[in-house]
Parts: structure tokens; C-alpha cells; sequence
């Protein structure tokens, strides 16, 4: 018998039954710290912000939450965008970023804004290599100590944008003056060794600072090497 192809569908989630799906799969992805509640996902997707969902089927299995920054800026900022842990590695993250920007040129705004961990290398490696985001800031402890995706660390971040049709190219080796490395997968040892993710964030959070004070800017990513500083 042959096998049924599986379909993939993006949908707005434009129902009670579908914000509580949304919400259980943030849980299940983010841990026992709630990023976000179903109350707040309906507001949202009710005062026309972007709320959507992915779907193996139909089985939700990833969602994406951005809402609208200050009218004269034409931003939005990207407040989650997750999908389940064994849905990932399959493009399925790009297809989902790639609906959110076409969303929001269908709505002319020009660039999207989000925050994300310097110590998770796949979300680097993702946002500035693939996505071509730039780096636009960094910011220690942003959000408290919680639980979830930092497992009870501080909060450091880098803020980036994505300027929707300026998307940035990675730095030529010639002007890449100092690289700052980190683990492959901090999310495992964060598992295995808090202590030494820990030691990892203290680490990170000193030579940011330092490369930062001394007025470099991070311009790419790179998965051996890790951050690319180049003369601002």
C-alpha cells in the first residue's frame, strides 16, 4: 500500500482550541516557566498581531508569536519562535521565519526584532548565518533567572534585527579581527552540568563585554569559530 504524504501547513490560530494547542506546545518546548499564557496569545492574535501555528498534519508541532513595535519604526518584534525538538533540523524553522517576513512585508513593516541566548549555538548559527540577522546589542540578565530554555541560569542576550530586504552577509576572513567561541551544545550541559554552563555564561559575559567595550561589533556567525568581530 502506498504510503499518504504528510502535509505541512502554517494556519493563524484564530481559535480558543487552537491558542490552548499553542500554549501546550510552548510548555512542553520551554519547560515549566511559562513564556507566554493562553489569555495573552488570544489578545494577540485578536488585535491582529502574528500568532500561528505549524502543522505535521494536524498536529501542531511548532508556533511563532510576534506582535507590532512603534508605528513610526515599522517593526515587529519576534517574541517566540519554537518548534519540537525532533521536528527541528529539517528547514521546517526557515519556512517558518520566512511566512513570518512575508507576513510582515504584507503589512509593510521592514524589520523584525527579537532577542536570543549567545551561549546556543544553533540559534547563531541560525539567526545571523541563515537568516542573515544582525547583531544590535547585548544585555546581561534581560530577563531575570528562570526556568525553561536557561534552566535556572541568568539571562544574558543578544538583541538582533532583521531587516526584511537588507539581509546581511557573513563578514570576508580578512575583516574578521577577533572570534569568541562557545560550546556546541550548551543546552545538553546545561542538563549535564549546570555548573559548567554556568562557568560558560560568566565566561562569555566578560569577553563580550571586553571585545564590545573596546568597540568591535559581532557581524556573523561562525560554528567552528563561533562569533566574528569586526571593526564597527
Amino acid at each position: 500500500m502506498r504510503q499518504t504524504e504528510r502535509m505541512r501547513t502554517i494556519r493563524d490560530l484564530d481559535t480558543v482550541e487552537l491558542i490552548l494547542q499553542a500554549q501546550g506546545v510552548l510548555d512542553a518546548i520551554r519547560g515549566p516557566e511559562r513564556v507566554i499564557d493562553a489569555g495573552t496569545l488570544r489578545a494577540l492574535q485578536q488585535s491582529g498581531n502574528y500568532v500561528v501555528g505549524l502543522f505535521d498534519d494536524d498536529v501542531m508541532v511548532g508556533a511563532s508569536i510576534a506582535f507590532f513595535g512603534v508605528p513610526a519604526r515599522r517593526t515587529m518584534h519576534s517574541h517566540i519562535t519554537a518548534l519540537l525538538p525532533e521536528y527541528r533540523g529539517r528547514g521546517w524553522g526557515r519556512e517558518l521565519k520566512e511566512h513570518q517576513r512575508q507576513w510582515a512585508f504584507s503589512r509593510e513593516v521592514g524589520n523584525i526584532t527579537w532577542t536570543f541566548d549567545p551561549l546556543v549555538a544553533r540559534n547563531a548559527h541560525f539567526f545571523l548565518t541563515v537568516l542573515g540577522a544582525r547583531v544590535t546589542g547585548y544585555s546581561v540578565n534581560q530577563y531575570g533567572i528562570f526556568g525553561g530554555g536557561d534552566a535556572g541560569d541568568e539571562s544574558d542576550r543578544l538583541d538582533v534585527e532583521w531587516a526584511l530586504a537588507d539581509i546581511a552577509q557573513p563578514p570576508a576572513d580578512a575583516d574578521v579581527v577577533a572570534t569568541l567561541e562557545i560550546p556546541s551544545d550548551v543546552e545538553a550541559m546545561r542538563v549535564e552540568d549546570p555548573a559548567a554552563a554556568h562557568e560558560w555564561r560568566t565566561r562569555l559575559r566578560g569577553e563580550m563585554e571586553e571585545l564590545l567595550g573596546r568597540g568591535l561589533r559581532i557581524a556573523g556567525f561562525d560554528t567552528p569559530r563561533g562569533y566574528l568581530f569586526t571593526s564597527a
